[in-house]
């Protein structure tokens, strides 16, 4: 545990506890918009939110070498959480864009007149 100073603690710890809070508020809103690509964030999140405890492990136990594998598991979980959230930011934006479409269909079918004499 002396591996790291008291403020540095401090962010590592209110860091993992304010990424809970934001996966809890971010399904949350996808609850109330009933949006289901929200709770798509929510768990594309939580790779990230794994990889932030490995380095919290690793670091509590004083960076020992029988825990290296932590390292190894924190960033494949952060490249993981990476591709996780591009994706559900993609899924986020593209869902944005279907009632787009629809209006602008709609808007261009008014405007044509079809004369039938």
């Amino acid at each position: 545990m002396h591996a790291l100073s008291i403020p540095t603690w401090i962010i590592h710890v209110s860091s993992v506890i304010e990424w809970i809070a934001a996966i809890l508020l971010i399904w949350t809103y996808g609850e109330v918009k009933r949006d289901r690509t929200w709770w798509g964030l929510s768990f594309a999140m939580l790779p990230a939110l794994v990889s932030a405890m490995c380095a919290c492990t690793w670091h509590f136990f004083d960076n020992p070498a029988s825990l290296e594998w932590l390292v190894t598991l924190q960033a494949s979980m952060t490249v993981l959480g990476n591709i996780t959230l591009c994706a559900a930011a993609w899924w986020i934006w593209r869902s944005a864009q279907k009632p787009e479409r629809k209006n602008t269909t709609t808007r261009a079918a008014k405007d044509v007149t079809i004369d039938v004499s």
